[in-house]
């Protein structure tokens, strides 16, 4: 094993699995699962299964087509699973997967810290804001 090999085997790997690197699957994964929408649709399925209506009522401010996408995503991701049961008209419920359970008190720990910082993050944005106004005519 040449010096060179292991030097390049070691940058390989770093790249990889760096979710800083464009290039890196976990950047890929990382950004879709800090998606707004997907963080609203997994929290609504969090207590069981929905159907794509009262999905559209619990995540508010999501178009149909917005949240039709990114249940798709979801889907293909792994993290939720679609069934269709053949009743007249059909229903469609949508359930997370235990990939999908397993992304839940990672959520559940942003929303808190959100929760408990608040305060906080709107009075450094008001410090910020006060400092970088712009000069008015």
């Amino acid at each position: 094993m040449t010096t060179a090999g292991a030097a390049q085997r070691r940058e390989t790997t770093r790249r990889e699995y760096n979710a800083n690197l464009a290039e890196c699957p976990g950047h890929e994964v990382l950004a879709a699962l800090s998606d707004k929408w997907v963080t609203l649709i997994v929290s609504a399925l969090a207590d069981g299964p929905l159907r794509h209506g009262e999905l559209a009522r619990t995540v508010a401010g999501a178009t149909q087509k917005m949240l039709t996408q990114t249940l798709r995503r979801l889907e293909r991701d792994g993290l939720v699973t679609r069934t269709v049961t053949g009743t007249v008209p059909p229903r469609v419920d949508y359930e997370l997967t235990d990939l999908g359970h397993d992304i839940l008190p990672l959520q559940r720990a942003i929303k808190a810290w959100a929760e408990t910082h608040i305060d906080r993050v709107h009075a450094a944005r008001e410090r910020y804001d006060g400092r970088h106004q712009e000069p008015r005519c």
